[in-house]
Formats: structure tokens, C-alpha cells, sequence
């Protein structure tokens, strides 16, 4: 039911005049993800925010994502465990289990700092937010569309994106391709197709001095606050090295950093 449902998304998109102006689109299966890409361990990215091109750093925080193999409910996956820290304080949590051979998503829990908690299992198809069933919150017009957005998710394969960082690494690059992701934030919108593309390359001054060859992928989205970002991606390891956001006359910089405590 779920292969059905993904490819009546994918034959409606292959039929979408978007999608005929882009050339070498690769739609985002099981199929074509490299899982053997994405290693345990921990890892940090610095972030930080420009409010023009030449204004100084501001905004800062540290995001540790931590991967490791995990069974969860008779079923071979992989966990990531995220915290997002500015100065003394952590002001994000997220627990994400994931299938170990497709990426699927299998169970996501958030927390943040004086909001809310959320829980989505997709495996039990049940969903959580502030200890309380959505399911029985429909009367409110927000949890009514997380609700049905989250039933949406059920039938068809997606991946989370509050994971991109992990899910770029397990694509199959080659230049001026443009990968489709079936893409969905638990808690929100619906999935929906997001389309990436490899620009070329980039070289990156590595910490050693020696130069580090990497895949630019750039996405723009021009509904969306005029949201343009490129993301450099090692051709060698597959990590997510850098980010350049650009939004809202706002930049948004995420730097991976290569040695921390």
C-alpha cells in the first residue's frame, strides 16, 4: 500500500509542468539511498546568523547529533539524538529512530524550551502532542491539519526532514542532478516533494591545509521568504561541511566543527 501511494505522488509530480523544467530529476527511494554512508558517532555543527551580508555574527549555538544503531520494535534502526545549545542554555531536543535499511521514519519526539513536546510513532500510528492525543484535539484547526497531515505521512514513503543533515549524506550525487525528496516534519505540514540540485563542485580549505573537494547542493525556494541555501557536502566522507542560508534579507550559516567535547 505504501509503494502504491509513493508512486501515485512521483507519477503525479513526473506529470507536473514544474517538474518538466528540471532536467535529471532523481525521485528519492529506498532504491537509491546509500545507508552505509551514515556512521555512528557524535558530531557538532556551529551555528550562527548575519542579519545583513556584512554585518557582524550573531545568534550563536551549538548542535550535537549523535547516531547510533538501535532495535525498536522488532525492527532493525537507527537512533539520532539532537540538542541545539546557545550560551548556557539547551533550547531544543529531538529523538529520531529511523529504519535501518530505508531511512524511514519510525518514531520522532521534540522538545523545546518553555513550548511544547511532541511525539509521532509510525509504527503504533499515533501522535502526541503536550501528552495529549492530536487525534482527539481535532476541534482546533492547528492540530486538526497536524493531525491529518501526520495520517498523510502513513501511507507513503518519506523522510523526516528535521534529519537533512543525515539524509545528505546518503544520496547519490553526480553533477546537475536534482534529487526529489519526499520530505515531512513531524508536526506539520504534509510531505511534500523538495527538490535539491548539485551545482558542481567546491573546494573547501580543509583544517590540515589541504583542500577538501565537495558537492555543492543548492535549493530555492522562492514561496518561502525567498529561501536560497547551498549546502557543501564532502565528496569523501558525505558529511554536510557548511551551510549558506540565505532568507528574509537574513543569512544563516551552519559550520560542521571537526574536533569538540
Amino acid at each position: 500500500m505504501k509503494i502504491h501511494a509513493f508512486l501515485a505522488v512521483s507519477l503525479f509530480w513526473l506529470c507536473h509542468p514544474s517538474f518538466a523544467e528540471k532536467r535529471d530529476t532523481l525521485v528519492i527511494t529506498p532504491e537509491n539511498i546509500h545507508m552505509n554512508k551514515l556512521h555512528p558517532g557524535t558530531q557538532r555543527w556551529l551555528v550562527y546568523f548575519k542579519m545583513g551580508k556584512e554585518s557582524s555574527r550573531t545568534r550563536f549555538s551549538i548542535w550535537t547529533r549523535t547516531i547510533d544503531y538501535f532495535p525498536y520494535k522488532g525492527r532493525e534502526a537507527i537512533r539520532i539524538r539532537q540538542e541545539w545549545e546557545n550560551n548556557d542554555t539547551i533550547y531544543h531536543k529531538a529523538y529520531s529512530i529511523c529504519d535501518r535499511k530505508s531511512f524511514e521514519p519510525l518514531y520522532h519526539e521534540t522538545w523545546n524550551k518553555g513550548n511544547t513536546t511532541t511525539s509521532f510513532d509510525f509504527v503504533d500510528k499515533t501522535a502526541v502532542v503536550n501528552g495529549k492525543s492530536i487525534a482527539v484535539l481535532t476541534s482546533d484547526s492547528i492540530h486538526r491539519k497536524q493531525y491529518q497531515a501526520f495520517e498523510q505521512s502513513l501511507h507513503q514513503y518519506k523522510l523526516n526532514w528535521h534529519l537533512d543533515l543525515e539524509t545528505f549524506s546518503l544520496l547519490p550525487y553526480r553533477d546537475q542532478v536534482t534529487f526529489a525528496i519526499n520530505f515531512y516534519e513531524p508536526g506539520y505540514s504534509a510531505p511534500k516533494l523538495v527538490y535539491y540540485t548539485v551545482t558542481g563542485s567546491r573546494i573547501l580549505p580543509g583544517y590540515d591545509g589541504q583542500p577538501v573537494d565537495c558537492w555543492l547542493l543548492e535549493h530555492d525556494d522562492q514561496e518561502r521568504m525567498k529561501n536560497e541555501e547551498k549546502f557543501y557536502i564532502s565528496k569523501k566522507t558525505g558529511e554536510v561541511l557548511q551551510l549558506e542560508q540565505a532568507f528574509g534579507g537574513m543569512f544563516r550559516y551552519k559550520v560542521k566543527i571537526p574536533f569538540s567535547n
